[in-house]
């Protein structure tokens, strides 16, 4: 399962938006709009591929230069649970570290606590609502190798 960064505006990022939509928007009755799309446009895009078709996906924005928000994080319904997710992050992780970002954040759906603190993630505040889900702050510091 070949994990790459994947550019703006190409094949793969509409099948990137497509995903996104169907896994964390359509079943909370929530639309991209183009102007939310074009600040995509210098963010770090990953994408995780079984040939040309994509199994999950997560994005990289910049929040200043030591630390970076990953977001918008997918798997295919029926690929979650299967390690995709875990191979998506540490990849995310390795670049965030080449480029010199030493923390990486996200502000993580309730239900996704446990898979990301498998990861060495730790919940930094309150429980808070966005798009009407429950969500928390996580972070990690990003070890130098």
């Amino acid at each position: 399962m070949p994990i790459k960064q994947i550019d703006y505006s190409t094949k793969e990022y509409a099948q990137m938006i497509k995903l996104r939509y169907e896994i964390l928007r359509k079943p909370l009755h929530i639309e991209f709009d183009e102007e939310e799309l074009l600040k995509e446009k210098n963010d770090i895009l990953i994408g995780a591929f079984d040939e040309d078709k994509m199994l999950g996906c997560c994005l990289l924005k910049e929040v200043d230069k030591n630390c970076v928000r990953l977001r918008q994080m997918a798997v295919q319904n029926n690929l979650q649970g299967k390690g995709i997710g875990a191979s998506m992050m540490n990849f995310a992780e390795n670049i965030a570290r080449d480029r010199g970002y030493k923390r990486l954040i996200m502000h993580a759906r309730k239900t996704a606590i446990g898979f990301y603190e498998k990861l060495g993630y730790k919940v930094t505040g309150k429980e808070f609502e966005e798009i009407s889900i429950p969500h928390v702050i996580m972070e990690k510091t990003l070890r130098m190798f």
